[in-house]
């Protein structure tokens, strides 16, 4: 079978190859990379992966051969933890953080989360989708080829429903792939401030609703003091859980809630945040196969602690990285830094990190037996570094290292330009 494309003299391919399963502990450092290689594409899929030179077979009259030589090649980037959809910004509250305002706080105060609803509700569905594109652009540049998008910012079916059908379209239109999730437990309204467990019933109320115009694969909940309670988290997602939705949490980010036994317990597919995650939630999530999806951007951007990463790799659980890209804990579309701040913060080795933003982020959101390695039959979807090898590209921190992005075989991003 001859091959459509062939980037050959590839300096260092890092294939993550044979993971069926997200990877935990010493795994999480075993990647398989290739040095003097080349990669084969044809019909948007991988169709051969091996060190050395093409060979005839797979070489036609009609296949275009690069040269990536001295350059690094990754699969493409996943970011499993998103609020891509959204109305606003909130830098209005950013010297109150400065001042050491809690942002449990601010947003009693009516701002936080709350602002961005209002701005949401406010915001056309032109208006969303180009703004979230623009983001999904930089996100492109930064070599994510797949991201979740949440909604949340609606807190009723109307605007919950809007961002979401953004979401499709830009799933259907941008290169990037969107993984969509429905998440109307992302607050409880000013309304419902006294009444939180009336608005429990209207997010169950909204979840058929979702379901039948297929806008959502995942259902989150932001379990929290005073947000959402492990009681009223767990019976949303369990009324999810009947009706097909995969499961998700904001579980543990500020206090030790029990929103990671919690996780392990409904059968969540990732447990995200995780900042203050007990020992006995982590033990639980690593018997369960939840992955812990972290998002150290976060950490970083409000002051706080990072998410014990070293404690949860060597107890056997999976571990992400996200960038938690939203318009308030975590303004920014740079999965390079977020990878970067995987060593500097969570003290994770390069190659551990690498795991995390690939095959283990694709385990997030249940895809990866589509993307996040490069073996035969999967998406063609992966990242030309301008690097020598992996360590330069964590060790080189606060710039991009993106010279091309390639989605299903087909250049998209290209020397800082978008080419789609």
């Amino acid at each position: 079978m001859k091959a459509d494309f062939i980037l050959r003299n590839i300096g260092q391919l890092i294939t993550v190859a044979g993971s069926d399963k997200p990877r935990v502990g010493k795994e999480m450092s075993e990647l398989e990379i290739l040095e003097d290689a080349y990669l084969a594409v044809r019909d948007g899929r991988i169709l051969k992966v091996a060190k050395g030179e093409p060979g005839e077979d797979i070489i036609g009259e009609g296949t275009v051969i690069e040269d990536a030589r001295g350059l690094t090649v990754s699969p493409g980037l996943v970011d499993p933890h998103t609020h891509l959809v959204h109305g606003g910004s909130r830098e209005n509250e950013f010297s109150l953080k400065l001042e050491g305002v809690p942002y449990i706080d601010i947003l009693k105060q009516g701002g936080g989360i709350l602002s961005t609803v209002r701005a949401t509700k406010e915001a056309t569905h032109e208006e969303l989708y180009h703004k979230a594109k623009k983001s999904l652009d930089t996100m492109l540049g930064f070599g994510m080829t797949t991201v979740e998008a949440k909604s949340g910012y609606g807190l009723d079916l109307e605007t919950e429903i809007k961002q979401m059908e953004v979401a499709k379209r830009l799933d259907e239109e941008h290169p990037v792939d969107i993984a969509s999730t429905f998440l109307g437990a992302h607050a409880v309204p000013m309304e419902y401030k006294r009444r939180s467990d009336e608005f429990v019933e209207k997010v169950i109320e909204m979840l058929p609703v979702v379901k039948e115009r297929e806008l959502a694969e995942f259902c989150d909940v932001f379990c929290e003091e005073g947000v959402f309670s492990v009681d009223q988290t767990r019976r949303i997602l369990l009324e999810a859980k009947k009706l097909g939705y995969k499961l998700k949490i904001h579980a543990d980010e500020i206090v030790s809630l029990g929103g990671a036994e919690l996780a392990a317990e409904v059968g969540a597919i990732s447990g995200d945040h995780l900042m203050a995650a007990s020992d006995r939630g982590i033990e639980l999530m690593a018997r369960e196969g939840v992955v812990a999806d972290i998002l150290p951007g976060t950490s970083f951007n409000l002051g706080k602690a990072y998410a014990p990463a070293r404690k949860m790799i060597d107890m056997g659980v999976p571990v992400a990285l996200s960038t938690d890209y939203n318009p308030g804990s975590c303004p920014t579309e740079n999965m390079q830094f977020i990878m970067q701040l995987g060593s500097l913060g969570l003290r994770m080795t390069p190659k551990e990190v690498f795991t995390a933003v690939t095959i283990n982020a694709a385990h997030s959101i249940g895809r990866a037996h589509e993307i996040g390695s490069l073996e035969p039959g999967k998406k063609a979807d992966f990242v030309v570094f301008d690097a020598p090898n992996l360590d330069y590209i964590i060790y080189h921190f606060g710039i991009s290292h993106t010279k091309e992005v390639y989605k299903g075989g087909k250049l998209v991003y290209s020397n800082g330009r978008v080419c789609y």
